[in-house]
């Protein structure tokens, strides 16, 4: 496999802006039905681990299958060893865990509006380590929207039970996790590897970390032939899991940590109207203004527009 170095890099390799915002929205969106559909397939008290398992043995499947029809190799060179064991441990085994912990106990619209501490967190990793430069008017997008989290999260009428607000800070270890992944991709790249074979990497590691722990937790399950509605939704969940992490991972080398973070908000928005078609979840209006306040941030983001060592999907 060979890497175009990034001299090469030419204006048709170059993502157009409308195109990185139209890969944004529908990132965004099939992100955020992943949230109901995490919450029904934890519904059963399957454990964490034992859902992950099943999560990555999925992905594993699905980006392997599409590797390999496009007559890709799973790369082992070094630097992508580390890519796989880093973006496993960052991108799912520590979030994916505290969603599955979080989302059993917590609405699903309530998590989806937590996702939106992504780029809040992404945005001064960024600027620390040098990738990012300080932006009244992105500072003042990235308030509106930790504005509209506070919307959700500070009236009483927002969680059914009070007793929930225990499991936040479980719940917010997820984004920032995922803020320190989306920053490392955007720091790193993916070792010349496209997304999905990148992704098929850190899925096939994923499971090869996350087997011992299940086992021994005691988190595995049989799935049961046929799947029941959980299990569906777990493997829904997973095969969309695979595609839009790829999408994202390919989103964050081409645009920048803090924009990809951006489909955040996006998640919450969609997360919210997944929940309520899906699961019949109802909510106050100060998520409807959180929603306003959000959109109205994310107006104020703008892409940095970056181009790094990654080769195309159609290559």
């Amino acid at each position: 496999m060979t890497t175009a170095p990034l001299a090469h890099a030419t204006a048709q390799s170059t993502p157009k802006r409308w195109h990185l915002l139209l890969i944004l929205l529908c990132l965004g969106l099939g992100w955020g039905m992943t949230q109901p559909l995490g919450k029904i397939a934890a519904s059963t008290g399957h454990k964490p681990f034992g859902l992950i398992f099943w999560q990555l043995t999925v992905c594993t499947l699905v980006l392997g299958t599409l590797t390999l029809l496009r007559g890709k190799r799973l790369s082992r060179r070094p630097e992508a060893l580390r890519f796989y064991v880093v973006v496993a441990i960052l991108g799912t085994l520590v979030p994916n865990a505290t969603f599955y912990i979080s989302v059993a106990r917590l609405p699903s619209g309530i998590m989806s509006i937590l996702i939106s501490m992504v780029p809040l967190l992404a945005f001064p990793m960024a600027m620390a380590l040098g990738m990012d430069n300080f932006s009244p008017r992105r500072l003042a997008g990235l308030g509106l929207g930790l504005a509209g989290v506070l919307l959700i999260a500070l009236p009483n009428a927002s969680l059914p039970d009070p007793a929930m607000a225990a499991f936040l800070p479980i719940a917010m270890i997820g984004p920032l996790f995922y803020a320190m992944e989306s920053t490392y991709v955007a720091k790193t790249g993916t070792a010349g590897m496209d997304a999905l074979q990148a992704m098929f990497g850190a899925s096939l590691v994923g499971l090869i970390l996350c087997t011992p722990i299940m086992l021994a937790l005691g988190h595995f399950f049989p799935m049961p032939l046929p799947p029941g509605k959980a299990e569906w939704a777990l493997i829904a969940s997973s095969s969309l899991h695979a595609l839009l992490y790829s999408a994202f991972v390919w989103l964050a080398s081409k645009a920048g940590a803090v924009f990809a973070s951006q489909s955040s908000y996006i998640v919450t928005a969609s997360g919210v109207i997944w929940a309520m078609l899906l699961l019949g979840e109802r909510f106050s209006p100060w998520v409807w203004a959180a929603a306003v306040v959000m959109l109205a941030g994310l107006s104020l983001v703008q892409p940095k527009m970056k181009v790094q060592s990654l080769q195309p999907l159609n290559e």
